[in-house]
């Protein structure tokens, strides 16, 4: 895919996502106002309005697909291309489910979901741009798109230190060890 083709898709994705998100907004504000929601769903936390998303969404939707073209225009592969959009796919999945579970008010289902993402990070590169654009956008619907982008950057950093150290380390530890069953 040369640049200016992932030029044209960028816009146009970031388009719908602000079209979508402007159109939501627009239907909340006229059918009972636009909600808000607290940080960790504690009422004791600060409330951020949903109306932020129709800034916050088209925006992050821009840099990560930006982030994105990096990885795929030098390349021009299809398997990075393929990549990108399972992650994108399963991510948006992962989201939504998470979503659905919290609105039916499934604690345990939702907390398992939450911290099975730090043992997935060890085997999958969850910090992508391609994740937390999916992971965000999954949850845009229910959180608005600013607790999903905050709680999404914190989830990427920290998987992020997971692939990069921990896992980094685990190899290293089971070359070792692996190192000295075949001198013994």
């Amino acid at each position: 895919m040369d640049e200016r083709r992932f030029l044209r898709l960028r816009i146009t994705a970031t388009a719908c996502v602000a079209v979508a998100e402007w159109g939501y907004l627009a239907w909340q504000r006229f059918h009972g106002g636009v909600p808000s929601h607290h940080f960790l769903d504690l009422a004791d936390m600060p409330a951020i309005s949903n109306a932020w998303g129709g800034l916050v969404l088209p925006c992050l939707s821009w840099f990560l697909l930006g982030r994105m073209q990096r990885r795929v225009v030098p390349r021009s592969d299809a398997a990075v291309r393929r990549s990108i959009a399972m992650g994108l796919v399963g991510a948006l999945c992962f989201g939504v489910l998470l979503s659905i579970f919290f609105t039916r008010g499934d604690d345990r289902v939702t907390g398992a979901m939450f911290e099975s993402l730090f043992l997935i990070a060890l085997v999958v590169p969850i910090y992508r741009a391609e994740y937390l654009l999916g992971f965000v956008l999954g949850m845009a619907y229910t959180f608005g798109g600013v607790l999903p982008g905050v709680v999404g950057s914190v989830v990427a950093l920290i998987a992020w230190v997971i692939q990069r150290c921990i896992r980094a380390g685990l190899r290293l530890l089971g070359q070792m060890l692996a190192g000295r069953t075949r001198r013994a």
